[in-house]
C-alpha cells in the first residue's frame, strides 16, 4: 500500500531542485511527501508497499578526491572495492555527513538523484533493472519519487554498474 500523502502536501523547499531537474529531463515522476522519514531501504519499502530492492538508495562516496553518487537496489550493500575497480576509479570512501551536504544540497536519508549544486558523476545498479518502477529519495527525508532505472541513467548521465562483489 502506497503510504504517500496527496500532491496537495507543500513540498519542503529543500525539494525545488530535485522537481526541476526531473521536469528538465522530461521525467513524471512526481516528488510525493511520505507521513514519516523513511531513512532505510526497508523503511521506505514498507512506507510505500513495494519490494526492498525497489528502492534506489542515494549513497555519496568520495573518490579521487571528489564527491560520487551510487545509486543502489536497497536489497544489497555496495562492494566499493570491486565497484571501483569495474568504474575505473581510485577506492571508494564513505562521505561524511558535511561532506554529503556540501556536494548534494542534501541531508543523509534524503539525498536525490539529482538537484545538486552541480552534477555528480554517477553509478546506477544494475539490479535497479529488474523492477518496472523504482523509488528514490526526493531531496529530504519525507519525500519520495517513482521513477526507472533508465530515467536514473538518463537524469543523472550515469553508468550502469553491478554494485556488487
Amino acid at each position: 500500500m502506497d503510504t504517500t500523502e496527496p500532491t496537495t502536501t507543500p513540498l519542503p523547499a529543500r525539494c525545488a531542485p530535485v522537481v526541476a531537474a526531473l521536469a528538465a529531463h522530461g521525467i513524471a515522476g512526481e516528488v510525493r511527501v511520505l507521513g514519516e522519514p523513511a531513512p532505510t531501504a526497508a523503511a521506505a519499502a514498507a512506507a510505500l508497499g513495494c519490494e526492498v530492492g525497489a528502492i534506489a538508495n542515494s549513497l555519496v562516496f568520495v573518490s579521487d578526491g571528489e564527491p560520487v553518487l551510487v545509486l543502489t537496489s536497497g536489497a544489497h550493500r555496495v562492494d566499493t572495492k570491486a565497484l571501483a575497480a569495474r568504474w575505473g576509479r581510485g577506492k571508494l570512501h564513505r562521505a561524511s555527513p558535511e561532506q554529503v551536504r556540501t556536494a548534494t544540497g542534501q541531508a543523509i536519508g534524503g539525498v536525490a538523484p539529482a538537484g545538486h549544486p552541480a552534477p555528480l558523476p554517477t553509478v546506477v545498479d544494475a539490479a535497479l533493472t529488474a523492477y518496472d518502477e523504482v523509488w528514490a529519495a526526493g531531496g529530504h527525508p519525507h519525500t519520495v519519487f517513482p521513477t526507472t532505472a533508465a530515467e536514473l541513467l538518463r537524469l543523472t548521465d550515469g553508468v550502469l554498474l553491478d554494485v556488487t562483489a
